[in-house]
């Protein structure tokens, strides 16, 4: 018996300390990920390109060049944003692609690394470029604050306690990290169908508004846009039976967080772009435990 508690302990102990502590950008939260970004880009690259041989992508010149014009921006405004704030080495991690595919779902995914492809149904309820910029935002910052790699790490820890009283204790602390994590990632993982908890999905909220805020985009539009997402959908799901916050829940959220960013967009200045698309220039939270005095410290 006392054999048992021991091994329990230990494993306890190694999920615990297995991983790298990392902090996420805006929000300041401390992660630890168990997963290197080497082995996610090729995990991810691996299943974008397969993804993208079996799509179709949109014949649709105007909308296509939208979604590239906003995406461009918003990866530039991100960039910016890392180099000035301390994790200007995480830009290397991205190589910006922007897709728009042939497909009714009103939906769009970015993979780690960039690889961001929205759905033709989409732009309906999108109607103009801010709120494109709101959706890829929010995408975008699932890839900057690394969540994919934060599930995979849940998902091995998750693996190593079921194996608690096999060999785990042996293959985790050596090179078979790396193998876990590439098993778990084959056997149980889809980037693009990837239910990341509600805390990830909130704080993706707030950081892809900041984010489109920081690219010149009115941030005032994710609540018409969310609005028109949750009128569509009809939904009456229990917020605690999902993945995602309820539709309720998430426009009260936005519009706790829209004084703040406010502020970016108006810094943005000359580059602010109005709901139509055009640029208004003459010349062309708190989130899970993080007060609002640690995201001060990474604000531009």
């Amino acid at each position: 018996m006392k054999v048992k508690y021991f091994l329990m302990a230990a494993i306890v102990a190694l999920m615990t300390a297995c991983g790298t502590a990392s902090k996420v950008p805006l929000t300041n939260r401390t992660h630890r990920l168990s997963i290197s970004d080497a082995q996610l880009l090729s995990l991810s690259n691996q299943e974008y390109a397969k993804f993208m041989a079996s799509a179709k992508k949109s014949t649709d010149a105007k909308n296509t060049a939208m979604v590239q014009r906003v995406g461009r921006n918003l990866a530039n405004a991100v960039e910016t944003y890392l180099r000035n704030n301390g994790y200007a080495n995480e830009i290397n991690n991205f190589k910006w692609e922007f897709n728009l595919v042939q497909d009714k779902q009103a939906n769009a995914f970015c993979m780690p690394g960039g690889k961001i492809v929205v759905y033709e149904g989409l732009l309906p309820y999108t109607q103009n470029e801010a709120s494109l910029a709101i959706v890829l935002g929010h995408e975008i910052a699932h890839a900057v604050a690394k969540h994919s790699a934060e599930q995979i790490t849940k998902q091995m820890n998750q693996q190593m306690g079921t194996s608690i009283l096999g060999t785990v204790l042996n293959s985790a602390v050596g090179s078979g990290v790396g193998d876990i994590a590439s098993q778990v990632a084959g056997g149980y993982f889809s980037f693009r169908n990837l239910k990341y908890s509600r805390d990830n999905e909130s704080e993706a909220d707030y950081m892809g508004l900041i984010f489109a805020a920081m690219a010149g985009y009115d941030p005032a539009n994710a609540v018409s846009f969310w609005q028109r997402m949750a009128s569509a959908t009809n939904s009456s799901r229990s917020e605690i039976l999902s993945d995602h916050p309820s539709d309720a829940r998430r426009i009260e959220n936005i519009k706790r967080w829209l004084p703040e960013a406010e502020k970016y967009y108006h810094g943005a200045g000359a580059n602010r772009v109005s709901s139509t698309g055009y640029s208004q220039s003459t010349n062309t939270l708190h989130i899970g435990g993080t007060s609002s005095s640690n995201r001060s410290n990474k604000r531009r």
